[in-house]
């Protein structure tokens, strides 16, 4: 993926377009070698739209190992990996809408010092999220192409997003 011209910027808020399932997962690996504290990850999107791929790298990234294969926690709602920092990766798919953080023990995840990446983070009341955090929305552009635009809200994502080329 070349972030270059099919990349977007404007202040708190990045574009990107990756046109192949490994291109998705190279933008999460690459954002995770970056994430040196604590952090929420809000992923929005549809089916298929890129979410587990992107949290495949972003594993990778902070170096969970290999050995841990690293798969959507449809039904254990939170998977828990060893890495450089702590990650949580989170689905609440199969929860219904809105969803109470608080008796699923999010809240107390996102407390943790690790990295916590919620995929389907739309079932979240927009009250629930943590005002420090990146919010992630994965669109499908085509047969393998997505547009993921990150929006920082509470840091300055200037580390984070500005002069990613993968």
């Amino acid at each position: 993926m070349n972030a270059g011209p099919s990349c977007q910027h404007d202040g708190n808020a990045r574009e990107f377009e990756t046109h192949a399932h490994n291109q998705t997962v190279a933008l999460g690996r690459v954002l995770g070698q970056r994430l040196n504290q604590g952090l929420v990850l809000l992923l929005f999107g549809d089916l298929s739209s890129g979410k587990t791929a992107f949290a495949q790298g972003l594993a990778r990234g902070l170096d969970v190992p290999a050995s841990f294969t690293v798969t959507s926690p449809t039904y254990t709602l939170v998977n828990e990996y060893p890495g450089r920092l702590p990650f949580y990766h989170v689905d609440l798919y199969r929860l219904p809408k809105p969803v109470d953080p608080d008796e699923i023990g999010l809240l107390d995840l996102f407390d943790e010092d690790g990295i916590v990446a919620v995929e389907w983070a739309q079932r979240l009341h927009p009250a629930d999220r943590p005002s420090r955090r990146l919010d992630l929305l994965f669109t499908v552009t085509g047969d393998t192409a997505r547009s993921i635009r990150i929006i920082a809200y509470g840091l300055d994502p200037s580390d984070l997003l500005n002069d990613i080329d993968v």
